[in-house]
């Protein structure tokens, strides 16, 4: 993983970039807020394990975490709100 950027491999074997506009721990997770610059979306992933130098990640999806950490992220960037 590069400092700005993070590579994934999508289901359909293509390579699919994000940039890392923020990280955060919360109750012992690391989180990172990501942009998409295709659709100028941003997703909030959580790193799911860490083997040697390479990390795994996957995206957010329960609500209530997926909320508290659009506040986190927010305070964090304080120019960016998140919904």
């Amino acid at each position: 993983m590069s400092e700005n950027k993070i590579s994934f491999l999508a289901e359909n074997g293509e390579k699919v970039e994000f940039e890392i506009l923020e990280q955060t721990k919360l109750n012992g997770n690391e989180y990172l807020l990501v942009s998409d610059q295709e659709d100028e979306e941003a997703y909030i992933m959580q790193k799911i394990k860490e083997e040697g130098t390479e990390e795994y990640y996957e995206f957010v999806e329960d609500d209530a975490v997926l909320h508290a950490l659009s506040k986190v992220f927010e305070e964090l960037l304080e120019d960016v709100e998140i919904i």
